[in-house]
């Protein structure tokens, strides 16, 4: 099984603390066996003193963390000099030290403050609660912070925007590792959406919108429905009962990003279950799921995920045998 190691510093935000133990706890095999195991540990295994108004017992120290596949850092409100002078005290920076090379490293909200004292986000894309993500792009001037999305994967080094999003990049983790169906039985069992659309720019603070105003929610309904087919801006808009500049305008506020990359996720996200849970060709499946042909079905899965279809079927259907692509 995987091991996920959680540090727990003081200050620490219960909800995130829990998020790991909740989402990797619920992941299990078709035959019920657990996928991950969850531990939970402090620097030097004593209490931690919440960000509430009590204090968690753990049952492990900072050694924990050397020998798993996976470490969690929720956030905390006692970040002290780590988040005002960019410094990590001894004793979490000889813990971090310790991790060993290639272990799987997940900062969720402000833990990026960690991640980024601890040398980790060098050169590399990160995110934040967009309360926080101008402050840290100002401390951290090589990191690329992006304040819009609920989170970011590099590979072997992963951050969140704040508190909910931890659960989207824990899901995110569970279908990188083991594919959307069992990421989405997570889902289904935490009662939770198992991929939430937009970033967190949808969550920034703006202006009420008129109450008369129609949301796009409808459209959106409409075109999961329809993703086989051609669907244009005007049919989108039109579902909407709205002109195509006011719906694409309304659109972003309401989901954060363009109808047009929306559209493309929800046709990668089908095309990837359907190469999960069925042997249909790759040209079959590029129909199935609007992209057409199998050669635009390859490329926007590569630029989605970096991988060609037969070679993401390969992962998740491992006794497949597909022709090449």
């Amino acid at each position: 099984m995987h091991a996920v190691g959680v540090l727990a510093l003081d200050g620490v935000v219960p909800f995130e603390l829990g998020i790991p133990a909740r989402i990797f706890g619920a992941a299990r095999d078709r035959a019920g066996n657990p996928l991950y195991t969850v531990a939970t540990c402090s620097l030097d295994g004593r209490p931690v003193c919440a960000e509430a108004d009590y204090g968690l017992s753990v049952a492990h120290d900072a050694a924990l963390l050397a020998g798993v596949d996976t470490v969690v850092i929720p956030p905390s409100h006692a970040l002290g000099p780590i988040r005002e002078e960019g410094r990590l005290p001894g004793a979490l920076r000889a813990a971090l030290a310790a991790i060993r090379p290639g272990t799987r490293i997940v900062g969720i909200c402000t833990a990026a403050y960690v991640l980024a004292a601890a040398g980790l986000l060098d050169h590399r894309p990160a995110t934040t609660h967009w309360r926080e993500a101008d402050r840290l792009q100002r401390m951290f001037t090589t990191t690329r912070i992006d304040p819009d999305v609920l989170f970011v994967d590099d590979g072997d080094i992963l951050t969140s925007a704040g508190v909910a999003a931890g659960i989207d990049l824990c899901l995110h983790l569970v279908r990188r590792d083991h594919g959307s169906e069992i990421a989405n039985e997570v889902a289904r069992s935490c009662v939770v959406p198992p991929w939430r659309d937009g970033g967190q720019a949808q969550y920034i603070q703006r202006p009420v919108p008129e109450p008369r105003a129609t949301g796009t929610a409808p459209a959106q309904t409409w075109a999961l429905e329809h993703l086989a087919e051609r669907l244009t801006l005007a049919d989108l808009a039109a579902r909407a009962h709205m002109s195509v500049r006011t719906f694409t305008r309304r659109f972003r506020d309401e989901v954060g990003t363009t109808p047009g990359q929306w559209l493309i996720r929800q046709r990668v996200d089908l095309a990837r279950h359907l190469l999960e849970t069925t042997d249909w060709p790759v040209e079959l499946v590029a129909h199935r799921s609007g992209f057409g042909t199998g050669v635009s079905l390859r490329q926007h899965l590569h630029t989605a995920i970096g991988v060609t279809p037969q070679a993401y079927r390969r992962t998740f259907r491992p006794t497949t045998t597909a022709p090449a692509d």
